[in-house]
């Protein structure tokens, strides 16, 4: 299933807020990413989603996952935009993805990190984190709602 929409990124790839218009826009396949996916089939709501996009943006720009190469990226526009170096910037996005798995709380904070960051799909994150099937969907929408809460979402 394809669900293409518009989505706006900074000059360093990471996703924008909606209101958001600085930057270039790329077309995302929504059905890709386990949060897109539970979205378009209306498994969870509009706040529960922004809030995980925001963690994974926070994620993504802090730069905690793995990295395979080296990053060649060239910077041509001078700076990031929001007033901060990029070391600056990572380590900010650091503390914000900290505090948010913090405020999630220590059994929720899991299966945030699990399907939000990690991109596992329910079932892979069930079965890893030892779960009967089907748990996972509640306690990631519980997770979601208290991420939400800490993002003053919805």
């Amino acid at each position: 299933m394809r669900e293409l929409v518009e989505r706006t990124i900074d000059s360093e790839g990471v996703p924008q807020p909606a209101g958001m218009r600085r930057g270039r826009t790329v077309t995302v396949n929504l059905a890709e990413s386990p949060l897109g996916w539970l979205r378009s089939r209306a498994l969870i709501d509009v706040p529960q989603f922004e809030a995980g996009e925001r963690l994974r943006a926070d994620y993504e720009r802090a730069s905690i996952a793995p990295s395979v190469t080296m990053r060649w990226v060239e910077r041509v526009d001078g700076g990031g935009g929001d007033g901060l170096d990029p070391t600056s910037a990572q380590i900010a996005a650091k503390r914000r993805f900290d505090g948010a798995l913090a405020a999630a709380g220590p059994g929720l904070a899991d299966i945030l990190w699990r399907v939000v960051c990690a991109g596992e799909g329910l079932p892979v994150a069930e079965k890893a984190l030892q779960w009967p099937a089907r748990a996972g969907r509640v306690v990631l929408t519980l997770a979601l709602d208290r991420l939400a809460a800490h993002y003053g979402i919805g």
